[in-house]
C-alpha cells in the first residue's frame, strides 16, 4: 500500500514537472501549482493522504523547489498575478520541511546573477526568516522522529545557518538587505532558538521526548565563529529569567550545555559568563557541568583564571561564586584556590609574566579567600601562610612599583583572612583605584545583586551641594546674628599693614659663606643651623665658584653621608639640589669622587641611587646650550628646577626618545620648509667621559653588600638607565662613538634579564646609541653585532611579556634601518661603483 502512494506521488509530481515545462495555458499551470500544494495541506479536509504528503516532503520537495528556481525565469511565472504569485509560487518556500527550503533558497541566490530574479529569491528569503521558519526548523530537529538525516546534511545545515550573513554579504554586496547583517540576523536567530527551546519544554510537560542537539550545535558554531556576544546578549538574559522559578527550563539548559561539541564547549562557556547576571544565574544555566564534563571543568577552573586575563572583575566574582554555591562544587573552589595561590607566589611568574596577568590573578586569590569557610581556613591556614610569605617575598623584590603594591595589598588581605595569633601585616602604600579595588574584593557579595561601591567612595555630588547648602545657611545665620554687634563697633576705616613680604625672625642666621656652610653641616648639633645652612647651600655653591672649588668634594662627601636627624621639611631635595649644584660647578673632580664610591664598600643601596640620580640630573644641566651669558671656563649656572629622575618616570626618557625619533623622520609635504636646528655648544661634551666611563668599571666584582649581576637589580636598572640618559646626552659630541660601544658592550650581557626595568633600561641603552651615535660610525664599528642586534630586537618586540620593552624594541628597530638606509644612501651617493663591488 505505502509502495502504490510513493508511485502515485512520483507520477503527480512528474506531470505537473512536464505541465510547467511544456504548457502555455494558464489554466493548467495554476491547477500543477495547487496540486503540488495539496501535499503541504495538513488540514483534515487535505485532499492527500498522510503517506502521500510524508513521501513528498522526504522524496520530492527539494526537487519541486530546485524546478522553480531554475524556471524562475519563465513566461508562465510572469503571467501570474501577485496575489497568485505569492499564494502559489512563494508559499512552496514558507509552507514546506523549512530546512529544505532554505538549503534550495541560499543554493539559489549562490548561483543567480545580480538581476530582478535574485531580488524577488533575496526577498522570499527575507519572508522565510521573518516568519519565525527558522524557529520551526530548530524545533523540527528537536523532535526524536525528525533527527533522521545524514550527518553531512546536518553540517551542511549548520554552515549555512550560522553563515547566512557572510554568504548574503559576498553576494550582495553593496545591495544587502538589513536583516541579513550580524546585527540583525544573530538576535534574530537568538530568539527563534529560544522559541525551539520554550516549545520543547511544552513538549516535556506533555510527555513528549525531545534532543537539543542540533540546537546545541547550532550555538557552539555560532560560538566558535565569533558571534557569541550578540546571540548570548539576547539568550542569557531570558534564560536566567525562565530558569528562576521553571525546573524544567532549567533541565533543558543543562541538557543544552551539555549537548555541545567538546570543540565548542569553551566559546560557549567563555561568552555564557561574561553575559550572564550572576552567579545564582549561572549555577541555574550550568548546573553542575563542571563536574560532568572534563572540558568544562578545564575552562572555569584553569582557563578563565590562570591563562586568560583579559575578563572584568565581575567576570572572576561569577565563576568563583558559581563554584563555591554548591556543596558538590565547592571542592573545585578548593583546588582552584591551591593552584591560583601557586601561580600567585611562584617567583618565575612574576618575573616574567605580564602585570595586568599578575593583577588578574591577584583579583582571583582575594576572592577565593573571601568565599572561604571557617572550617576551609583552618585546614588551609598553612599553605595560605606559605603562599603569603613566599608570595609577598617575590613581589617586594621586584623593581616595579605596581607589583610591590600588589603584594603589600595581597600580603594585608591574606594576614587579615588568616588572623594568626591576632597579627595582621600593615603597609604603608599610595592608595589608587587599584588598591581600592583588590581590597573591596575581600567583602563577598551574595546573589545576582551588582556590584556595590567601595565604602571609600568619594561623597555623591548631591551630597556635596547638601552639605554645602547646610554650611552656607549656617554662616548666614552666624553672620545675621554677629552684624548687628558688628555694625557698632567696626573696623572698616582702619588700612591694614602689607605683611605680604615679612619673614620670620629667627635666633639663628644663615651662614654667607660656603666654609660656613660645610662646618656647620659638619660638626653643629642645633637643628636650625643645619636646616638654614642646607637651604643656602646651593645658592652659596652657585655663586662662589673659586670657593666651592676648594671644598667641593669635601662638601660632596658630607652631602651624600648626610641623614634627616632632625626631620627636615624638604631634606631629600634641599641635599640633591646642592649636589648637583657641586657637580656642575666643579665638574671633573666631583663626579670622579661619585662615580668612584658608587663601586665602594659600605654604602647602602639608597646612597648608590643618589649617586646615579645627582650624575643624571647634573648631566642634564650641563647639556643644556651655552648662552652669551654664560662663562664656559667657570661653569657657571643658573638655578635650574630638579628634573625627576629617568628611571623613576619611564615616560619622560620615552618622551626624550620620541622626540628624537619625530626630529629624524622625512615627511614629505607642500608647507614651508622648516630650517635645522642650529648646533649649538655645551658643557657636557667636554666631560661626557668623566660621567660616563668610570661606571662601567667593577660591575661584575660582587661585594660583600652590593651584587649588582645579582640580587641587586633595582641599582642594575637605574644604572643602565642612567648610562642610556648619558649616551643619549652625548650627541654630536667627539666621544659619542667610543661611548656606544662601550655601552652596547656592557648592555649585551644583560638583554635577557628576568627582570623588566633591566630590559627597559638596555632597550633604552639601544635607542640613545641608535640616536646618538653618528651612522658612519655605526654602520663601520659596529657592522658585526648589528644582524644579531637587530634579530634580538625583533624577538623582543614579538615576545616580551611588557609592554614597554616591546614597544622600545620597536622603535629600535625604527631607529637602526632608518641608520643604516641613511648611511647606505650617503655611500651609493659618493661611490656607486664601490658600493656595488661590495655588494
Amino acid at each position: 500500500m505505502k509502495s502504490i502512494a510513493n508511485t502515485e506521488v512520483r507520477l503527480a509530481v512528474a506531470q505537473c514537472f512536464r505541465t510547467l515545462s511544456t504548457s502555455t495555458d494558464h489554466k493548467s499551470i495554476i491547477d500543477a501549482l495547487q496540486t503540488l500544494h495539496c501535499y503541504l495541506d495538513e488540514r483534515p479536509e487535505s485532499k492527500t493522504t498522510s503517506v502521500q504528503r510524508t513521501e513528498f516532503r522526504r522524496a520530492h520537495f527539494t526537487r519541486t523547489l530546485q524546478f522553480l528556481v531554475s524556471n524562475i525565469q519563465a513566461d508562465w511565472l510572469r503571467s501570474l498575478t501577485s496575489a497568485q504569485r505569492t499564494e502559489l509560487w512563494d508559499g512552496l518556500f514558507l509552507r514546506g520541511p523549512p530546512e529544505q527550503a532554505l538549503l534550495v533558497l541560499m543554493e539559489g541566490i549562490g548561483e543567480l546573477r545580480p538581476s530582478t530574479n535574485l531580488n524577488y529569491l533575496v526577498s522570499i528569503t527575507e519572508r522565510f526568516l521573518q516568519s519565525g521558519r527558522l524557529a520551526d526548523l530548530l524545533w523540527s530537529y528537536c523532535l526524536v522522529a525528525g533527527a533522521s538525516d545524514s550527518p553531512q546534511l546536518r553540517e551542511t545545515l549548520l554552515g549555512r545557518i550560522v553563515a547566512l550573513p557572510d554568504l548574503t554579504a559576498n553576494k550582495l554586496h553593496p545591495n544587502n538587505r538589513p536583516l541579513f547583517l550580524p546585527q540583525q540576523y544573530y538576535p534574530l536567530l537568538a530568539k527563534e532558538m529560544l522559541t525551539a527551546l520554550e516549545k520543547t519544554c511544552q513538549a516535556l510537560k506533555g510527555g513528549t521526548d525531545c534532543s537539543l542537539t542540533f540546537v546545541a550545535q547550532t550555538l557552539g558554531k555560532l560560538c566558535i565563529q565569533g558571534h557569541s556576544g550578540l546571540v548570548l546578549a539576547v539568550m542569557a538574559p531570558q534564560l536566567s529569567v525562565y530558569t528562576h522559578s521553571d525546573m524544567v527550563w532549567q533541565r533543558v539548559c543543562w541538557k543544552l550545555l551539555e549537548d555541545v561539541p567538546q570543540r565548542w564547549m569553551e566559546s560557549v562557556l567563555t561568552q555564557l559568563v561574561q553575559a550572564i547576571s550572576g552567579p545564582d544565574a549561572l549555577g541555574r544555566i550550568l548546573g553542575n557541568l563542571v563536574l560532568k564534563n572534563k572540558k568544562a571543568q578545564y575552562v572555569i577552573t584553569h582557563k578563565l583564571l590562570l591563562l586568560q586575563y583579559k575578563y572584568e572583575t565581575q567576570v572572576l566574582r561569577t565563576v568563583l561564586s558559581y563554584l563555591a554555591s554548591d556543596r558538590d562544587r565547592r571542592p573545585l573552589l578548593l583546588q582552584v584556590l591551591q593552584s591560583v595561590s601557586q601561580a600567585w607566589a611562584n617567583p618565575s611568574a612574576v618575573k616574567h609574566t605580564p602585570l595586568e596577568q599578575q593583577l588578574y590573578v591577584s583579583k582571583a586569590l582575594l576572592l577565593c579567600v573571601s568565599l572561604l569557610k571557617d572550617s576551609e581556613l583552618q585546614e588551609l591556614r598553612s599553605e595560605l601562610l606559605q603562599c603569603m610569605l613566599g608570595g609577598m617575598q617575590s613581589h617586594l623584590d621586584s623593581s616595579v612599583v605596581r607589583i610591590r603594591r600588589m603584594g603589600m595589598v595581597v600580603g594585608e588581605c591574606l594576614s587579615s583572612r588568616v588572623d594568626i595569633n591576632g597579627t595582621k601585616l600593615k603597609f604603608e602604600y599610595e592608595q589608587d583605584e587599584e588598591t581600592q579595588e583588590l581590597l573591596s574584593l575581600m567583602t563577598p557579595i551574595t546573589g545576582d545583586e551588582p556590584e556595590p561601591e567601595s565604602a571609600n567612595r568619594v561623597s555623591s555630588p548631591q551630597q556635596i551641594n547638601e552639605v554645602i547648602s547646610s554650611t552656607q545657611n549656617t554662616s548666614s545665620q552666624n553672620k545675621s546674628q554677629t552684624d548687628p554687634d558688628s555694625d557698632l563697633d567696626s573696623d572698616d576705616e582702619l588700612t591694614p599693614y602689607d605683611m605680604s613680604g615679612d619673614q620670620e625672625m629667627n635666633e639663628v642666621s644663615a651662614p654667607r659663606y660656603l666654609r660656613d656652610c660645610l662646618e656647620t653641616l659638619i660638626s653643629s648639633e642645633d637643628a636650625m643651623r643645619v636646616e638654614l645652612s642646607l637651604r643656602v647651600a646651593e645658592g652659596l655653591v652657585r655663586k662662589n665658584v673659586f670657593a666651592t672649588r676648594e671644598i667641593s668634594v669635601q662638601l660632596t662627601k658630607v652631602l651624600l653621608h648626610m641623614e634627616d636627624k632632625y626631620s627636615i621639611n624638604g631634606f631629600l631635595t634641599l641635599r640633591q639640589t646642592t649636589m648637583v649644584a657641586l657637580a656642575v660647578t666643579d665638574c671633573i673632580p666631583v663626579t670622579e669622587y661619585l662615580t668612584t664610591e658608587f663601586y665602594s664598600l659600605n654604602y647602602s643601596l639608597r646612597q648608590r641611587l643618589d649617586i646615579l640620580e645627582v650624575l643624571a640630573l647634573a648631566a642634564q644641566e650641563l647639556s643644556k646650550p651655552i648662552t652669551g651669558n654664560r662663562d664656559l671656563s667657570l661653569g657657571v649656572a643658573a638655578t635650574t628646577d630638579v628634573t625627576p629622575y629617568p628611571g623613576d618616570n619611564p615616560v619622560h626618557w620615552r618622551q626624550v626618545v620620541e622626540k628624537r625619533i619625530q626630529s629624524k623622520t622625512k615627511r614629505l609635504s607642500k608647507g614651508a620648509v622648516q630650517p635645522p636646528v642650529k648646533a649649538t655648544p655645551n658643557r657636557y661634551a667636554p666631560v661626557a667621559g668623566h660621567f660616563f666611563f668610570p661606571l662601567l668599571r667593577n660591575y661584575d666584582k660582587p661585594q660583600v653588600t652590593f651584587d649588582l649581576m645579582g640580587s641587586d637589580h633595582l641599582v642594575l636598572g637605574r644604572l643602565i638607565h642612567t648610562l642610556g640618559l648619558f649616551m643619549h646626552l652625548a650627541v654630536n659630541a667627539p666621544i659619542a662613538a667610543q661611548m656606544g660601544r662601550a655601552l652596547l658592550d656592557f648592555v649585551w650581557a644583560v638583554r635577557y634579564h628576568v627582570d623588566q626595568m633591566v630590559r627597559r633600561g638596555v632597550l633604552f641603552s639601544v635607542c640613545s646609541v641608535f640616536l646618538s651615535m653618528p651612522s658612519q660610525n655605526l654602520l663601520a664599528d659596529l657592522s658585526d653585532q648589528l644582524f644579531e642586534t637587530r634579530t634580538w630586537l625583533a624577538d623582543v618586540a614579538e615576545g616580551d611579556p611588557d609592554a614597554d620593552c616591546r614597544n622600545l624594541a620597536v622603535q629600535s628597530l625604527v631607529l637602526l634601518d632608518k641608520s643604516l638606509k641613511k648611511q647606505l644612501d650617503t655611500r651609493s651617493t659618493q661611490d656607486p661603483q664601490a658600493l656595488s663591488l661590495e655588494s
